[in-house]
């Protein structure tokens, strides 16, 4: 299928009560461990860069071809979406322009009005591209790229007013956070979400960030109340770290040539990839690929 925007597969989950995974990457090994688990699960998948992972790799314009190029190479069949996380005015309209096929504008640390308004803004740029958009409202927790969350639960009028911008889905906080949860962490307000949904009229596709550690039945019930794209990121990390740590601290890395960095990184992102495997099929998402989609 190669590269699309990622308005169809969000609406087609959203329907059918599935979520498409969405997957930061880090570099080009990152990048094909994602492409292969999804591939390997005839999945659709969101694959997605922080500005700071962006900064690291060289730029939007490098992180387009590079996905792009991947795609081709690899021969990837199952839809791919290249998506700008977490960016802010600046990098959404660089990132539809050096080739990304769908943007998340944060505007969560701004006043709303301003936020609502450059949403509304951007929205209209992206539908002439044919990019999709990703709005916030109501901060996520933790630290993205400078801007610091608190978990707040967003305002349900806000959210319906952000919801009527025509964006492709929302992330709206509900408690949850970037990163590991705390040992005394509550849970998701999964009552907000439900009144998210209500207002809305159903209609929204909502946007789970900071999935990584949440309980899995907390992530089925969210599916059922609406969410249609989960966000994960530290469980690649983790499983990243722990297999690469594992290799070192038992001497492995000092046999033969395992400190080639191919070998030597091999270990990690192979564990990376069962991570993304894993995560597709929790979300239902596994054998998904098969739908109608434009092509960007």
């Amino acid at each position: 299928m190669g590269i699309v925007n990622a308005s169809e597969m969000i609406a087609q989950a959203h329907a059918q009560g599935y979520a498409v995974a969405h997957f930061n990457t880090n570099n080009l090994e990152w990048t094909q461990a994602i492409l292969r688990a999804a591939e390997s699960q005839k999945a659709p998948v969101i694959i997605a860069a922080s500005m700071g992972a962006i900064k690291y790799m060289g730029g939007t314009k490098m992180v387009a071809d590079m996905v792009r190029d991947l795609v081709e190479s690899m021969a990837i069949t199952v839809p791919v979406a290249i998506h700008l996380d977490h960016g802010n005015l600046e990098m959404a309209y660089q990132a539809m322009n050096d080739g990304f096929t769908s943007v998340m504008f944060d505007g969560s640390d701004l006043p709303f009005e301003e936020n609502l308004r450059e949403t509304k803004a951007l929205v209209a740029k992206a539908a002439e591209l044919g990019v999709s958009v990703e709005a916030e409202v109501g901060s996520i927790g933790g630290v993205e790229d400078g801007i610091v969350g608190l978990g707040e639960i967003a305002d349900k009028q806000q959210v319906v007013e952000m919801a009527n911008t025509g964006i492709d889905m929302l992330a709206a906080g509900i408690g949850n956070i970037h990163g590991a949860y705390p040992e005394d962490f509550a849970g998701l307000d999964l009552g907000a979400l439900t009144e998210f949904e209500a207002a809305t009229r159903h209609e929204m596709p909502f946007v789970l960030h900071g999935a990584s550690g949440l309980p899995e039945d907390e992530i089925q019930t969210a599916i059922t109340l609406g969410v249609a794209k989960i966000n994960i990121n530290s469980q690649l990390q983790w499983a990243f770290h722990n297999a690469l740590r594992e290799f070192i601290v038992t001497d492995r890395d000092l046999e033969g040539t395992n400190y080639d960095p191919r070998k030597l990184l091999r270990s990690g992102v192979d564990a990376a990839q069962q991570a993304a495997e894993e995560m597709i099929q929790m979300l239902g998402s596994a054998n998904k690929a098969q739908v109608t989609l434009t092509k960007a």
